[in-house]
């Protein structure tokens, strides 16, 4: 178990860089800055982004930042190469890592009893929790996640272990310990309501030690969602939340049609999950309501009305059973705060592009379905719900999210093209991305990365400063 830590220390610090840099400015605006100077300072912070910068003028704004222009690192981009925000997972079970595509014909109550709670049970051991952990974050690391909202499993002592590891390996995360006190096995069921909560405070209380700033890792509250709590729980887990307006919520919200039928039968008095969330304290502007499919038009008043954020989950609810598809237009229309989240293990896949490539399908689909009434995303929403949107969801937008000058450097460096196979073969795609050829412009080179590329394109990762992949 570790004891106090600290953030990662900053590596290679201050550094600029030179070239072409892709952001999200809202839902509706990219913004493709080429020529550009950008600047991040010894805090990790980005100290100055000049955009049409000449290459000629560098040096004089290298001075003017209050450094020598001889010996000040800058990192000059080649064509093909850009930096985009890290990407921002708002829904990942990390026990599930290693039970990642089963399970696929199963209805999601039916997953949870005969694959998933089985293979959380194993998190009792804490040494086989690090292993694992370990490998889930190295995992999204590599993909470009620089911000996740982990699940754990019940188990307080193994979800300290989880976030330890994101505090050792320097991802941003929220990590919290799933509270369960009825409604599954009685091996994989917490002792009581006071259990459950004695062991979220406890987990609290070890985040806030290891990273007393909550610079890279935050506690969450998680109520697994409100079948597996009973009022007790719920009620407590609302103090807790009254008494610390720091702390963030996470749930499952409207998932699946047999879940919602199951919490009806459980909590007849309420008109909807809105009202009975709402009802325990657990809605507000720091809650992440996963999936969020079947809202009822009161309730999406409701959660737009308490400022809460959805995580769209796009694989597993379309492969999970029946092939669910959450109202995504509508909730952008509402100004209702979207980002995507992998849903690992209901999700087959840790990457944030998948996430975003199948989101695009399910939009498709809904368009088609509602007969024009829901248009489809276009390609720079989907990017927005991969990096501004979720920070926003997560409410970490005023640090991270996209590029502006005093918010912390979480960024992607993307090359598309293997300059040395380019030279021997004249198309030199770096991994499977689609040839990039020379009358490509920066829009079709990104687009390309977009809908093609993955984790062999994302040859840098940088959370607050810090490069950590290699």
């Amino acid at each position: 178990m570790a004891s106090e830590q600290t953030v990662p220390p900053m590596r290679g610090l201050p550094i600029a860089f030179y070239g072409t840099v892709i952001h999200s400015l809202d839902a509706n605006t990219l913004e493709i800055l080429q020529e550009c100077f950008l600047i991040v300072d010894d805090n990790g912070k980005i100290q100055k982004i000049a955009k049409d910068t000449p290459r000629s003028k560098i040096n004089d704004l290298v001075v003017e930042s209050g450094y020598t222009p001889d010996v000040f690192p800058v990192k000059y981009l080649s064509r093909g190469d850009f930096l985009i925000p890290g990407f921002v997972d708002t829904h990942h079970h990390a026990p599930q890592w290693a039970q990642r595509g089963m399970g696929r014909d199963q209805t999601l109550l039916d997953w949870l009893n005969n694959v998933t709670f089985a293979h959380e049970r194993k998190f009792e051991d804490p040494a086989y929790a690090r292993r694992m952990y370990a490998a889930c974050v190295a995992a999204g690391i590599r993909q470009g996640v620089t911000t996740t909202a982990y699940y754990g499993s019940l188990h307080g002592e193994a979800t300290k272990v989880l976030a330890d590891i994101c505090l050792e390996q320097g991802q941003r995360a929220f990590v919290g310990k799933c509270n369960m006190n009825r409604n599954s096995p009685d091996w994989y069921r917490e002792a009581s309501a006071q259990d459950s909560l004695k062991q979220t405070e406890d987990l609290i209380a070890h985040v806030r030690k290891i990273d007393a700033e909550g610079k890279r890792v935050k506690p969450v509250l998680t109520p697994r969602f409100a079948i597996t709590c009973d009022e007790e729980l719920l009620s407590g887990l609302g103090r807790i939340a009254a008494n610390d307006p720091d702390i963030h919520i996470q749930t499952h919200f409207n998932e699946a049609q047999d879940e919602m039928q199951f919490t009806r039968q459980l909590f007849p008095k309420f008109k909807h999950e809105a009202d009975l969330y709402d009802h325990f304290g657990l809605l507000g502007p720091k809650t992440i309501l996963a999936h969020s499919i079947f809202l009822e038009e009161d309730e999406i008043s409701h959660i737009k009305s308490k400022g809460c954020g959805i995580a769209h989950c796009p694989i597993s609810t379309s492969t999970l059973g029946e092939f669910m598809m959450a109202p995504i237009r509508e909730y952008l229309r509402r100004g209702i705060k979207v980002g995507l989240g992998t849903d690992v293990g209901g999700g087959f896949s840790c990457s944030i592009l998948d996430a975003m490539r199948q989101a695009f399908i399910i939009s498709k689909a809904r368009e088609t379905f509602s007969k024009g009434a829901d248009p489809a995303l276009k390609l720079h929403e989907g990017f927005f719900l991969a990096t501004l949107g979720g920070a926003q969801v997560c409410g970490i937008d005023e640090r991270v999210g996209n590029f502006v000058e005093g918010k912390e450097f979480d960024a992607l460096e993307i090359h598309t093209i293997d300059a040395e196979r380019n030279n021997e073969i004249g198309c030199g795609s770096l991994g499977i991305v689609t040839p990039i050829e020379d009358d490509d412009s920066v829009e079709t080179i990104f687009e390309k990365f977009l809908m093609t590329g993955d984790d062999r394109n994302i040859v840098k990762v940088y959370i607050g400063g810090s490069s950590l992949k290699r």
